[in-house]
């Protein structure tokens, strides 16, 4: 599977891999103004989201083989390596099945452990949403508001939403085979470590890497680092922006 992309800057590789139900945008500003004048950026979308083809098969080593694929395709040897949440999963694997590869990893909001189902709403109300009846961007935003009250969510959300005159309004995402999916996204990782440098992120506000995940993190990733953002939620990097940026970047490019 060949994944979309955007390219950012020069020098070092630094790929991205956002979260569930994101695409490549939601590292576009981040991307273009910060990390673009350190690295050669690359923002990809994942399986199933964004610009991305489709398929059935949404295991987290399917998202790694796409990213492998893409690396080899352009020829990175080795690259450093940042994901968000479910994004943050798949870069785990790789950092853990391919740790060759991976000169620095970035792993953003999110541990290792089994989640809860609790984007079940979330489904439920965008795969209830009749889009042939949404005239506008904002009857979307209307629509979903009674099962989604919170307006960033529904933002985050409606970046997905495409218009063409032909066929009116379409998600870009595929909903199906990303809930058919779903259960296996929100389970524990395969067991692996990896040696190499690591820094997790997590969001002060958030609920995502407690305490209790510190163990079994330092016991996968032992040469990691944790750093928290205070007051940020689970979207860090678009909560605290300046100063997700800065503890990232700190850490890429100590002793280079």
């Amino acid at each position: 599977m060949n994944l979309y992309f955007k390219e950012y800057g020069e020098g070092q590789p630094l790929l991205i891999l956002h979260g569930l139900l994101g695409s490549s945008g939601n590292w576009h500003t981040l991307s273009r103004n910060v990390f673009a004048k350190h690295f050669r950026v690359f923002t990809l979308d994942l399986r199933n989201h964004g610009q991305s083809p489709h398929s059935e098969a949404m295991s987290y080593e399917n998202m790694a083989q796409d990213v492998r694929k893409f690396a080899a395709t352009h020829e990175l040897e080795k690259f450093n390596l940042l994901g968000h949440s479910m994004g943050g999963k798949v870069a785990m694997h790789m950092a853990t099945t391919s740790p060759d590869l991976i000169d620095n990893l970035v792993v953003v909001d999110i541990a290792r452990r089994a989640y809860s189902e609790h984007h079940k709403y979330i489904f439920d109300a965008l795969m209830h949403l009749d889009l042939s009846s949404v005239t506008s961007r904002a009857d979307a935003d209307s629509k979903l508001s009674a099962d989604i009250s919170s307006v960033p969510v529904r933002q985050f959300l409606l970046k997905n939403l495409a218009y063409d005159a032909e066929n009116g309004y379409t998600w870009r995402l595929n909903l199906d085979n990303i809930w058919n999916a779903y259960s296996h996204i929100s389970d524990a990782l395969d067991q692996g470590a990896f040696d190499g440098k690591t820094l997790f992120v997590r969001g002060g506000a958030s609920d995502y890497i407690l305490e209790s995940d510190e163990p079994e993190i330092r016991l996968h990733f032992p040469n990691s680092e944790i750093r928290t953002i205070e007051g940020a939620g689970h979207w860090v990097h678009s909560e605290a922006p300046d100063r997700f940026a800065d503890v990232v970047l700190e850490f890429l490019t100590r002793d280079s």
